[in-house]
Parts: structure tokens; C-alpha cells; sequence
């Protein structure tokens, strides 16, 4: 008897809370914790994210299982020419530890270049790199192992800045053709 649903008294263990009732346990009001839903997507090329596009374009949103009735959305942004790691959910706690910059997230990158990287880019990278809008610094940067030649970098960030990665190798006088998210957070 101490449980209330609607104001009226309920004994059966089998109850089913519904949609909009409202639960009260020895006097205190109880939230209805709502179903989690965690989407990691591999987000192709040319698909936008964000949950609708007022000029019709492919969104994250679109290309995921529409069987979900919770309301879900994109954490954080990758460019629509950007591949890669995306989470979608319906967790803003979540979504807000991963996106604010105070938690220091880390996300790594695969960047293909138009022209070898030199070495003294490559030791600027790794030393930082002053931008219009601070300094660049990365925790670890490095040629890819499955790419013979210099035209394949990775580097892990911390920093949430906009297109930070791409102005960086633009700063340095290099052209990005390809560019994959392939982890964040702990997941690849």
C-alpha cells in the first residue's frame, strides 16, 4: 500500500507502468526512467548529422533503424564528407560528457592527404600547431601502418573545436581528400 499509481493504492507486483502515470512511492514522487537506446554507426560519405535537413539531404537519422519510438539524435557533428564513429541516442547526460570540452573526450582520426606529409610537419603536429583560434595540440600522432607511404596520418585530439582537424593539415599546406573517425570515447 505504500506504492500509489494515479493516486490509487496498488498490491499486484504484475503492474505495468504505462505512459503518463503517475508514480508515488512512500510520498515521493518517481520519473519513469525512459528506454536508453545507444546507436554506434559507421557514417558514410555525404550523409549530414543531424536529425532533419530542410534541404532534403541524407541525415544520420535516415540511414538508422526506424523501428525506435524514443526520440534519438546525433552526439556531437562530423562534416558530410567526414566518415566514421558516430553515437546516436536518446542519453543526454551521455551525449553531454562526451561533447563538453571540460571532459576532454578522446577521438582519433584517420586523415588521407593529397601529398606525403614531410617530417617537419609531421614534428610540428606533434609540438602543436597555432591556429586563427588557439593552439592545436595532439596526444599522439602517427603514419599508418597499412599505408606505405606518408599520405595516410592518424592523431587522437581531446579538442572539440570546428574542423579543427582539417584546418590543421590545411594550415600545413595539405589538402584532405579522406577523413575517419575510427574511435571516441573507448568506442571504435
Amino acid at each position: 500500500g505504500k506504492v500509489l499509481i494515479n493516486g490509487e493504492a496498488k498490491t499486484e507486483p504484475f503492474y505495468r507502468i504505462q505512459p503518463g502515470d503517475v508514480v508515488i512511492c512512500d510520498g515521493q514522487q518517481l520519473s519513469v526512467q525512459e528506454r536508453m537506446v545507444y546507436v554506434l554507426l559507421n557514417k558514410p560519405k555525404n550523409v549530414i548529422t543531424t536529425t532533419d535537413d530542410e534541404r532534403g539531404r541524407t541525415t544520420v537519422l535516415d540511414i538508422v533503424d526506424g523501428h525506435y519510438s524514443e526520440r534519438i539524435f546525433p552526439v556531437g557533428r562530423l562534416d558530410r564528407d567526414t566518415t566514421g564513429l558516430i553515437l546516436i541516442t536518446n542519453d543526454g547526460d551521455l551525449a553531454n560528457k562526451l561533447t563538453h570540452p571540460s571532459y576532454k573526450i578522446q577521438k582519433q582520426y584517420r586523415v588521407g592527404l593529397r601529398s606525403p606529409l614531410t617530417q617537419a610537419d609531421f614534428e610540428a603536429i606533434e609540438k602543436g600547431v597555432e591556429l586563427e583560434d588557439g593552439i592545436v595540440e595532439v596526444n599522439w600522432v602517427r603514419f599508418s601502418e597499412e599505408q606505405p607511404g606518408r599520405e595516410v596520418v592518424e592523431l587522437e585530439i581531446t579538442s572539440g573545436r570546428y574542423r579543427v582537424v582539417r584546418r590543421l593539415f590545411e594550415h600545413l599546406g595539405h589538402e584532405v581528400h579522406k577523413f575517419d573517425r575510427f574511435y571516441m570515447a573507448g568506442l571504435t
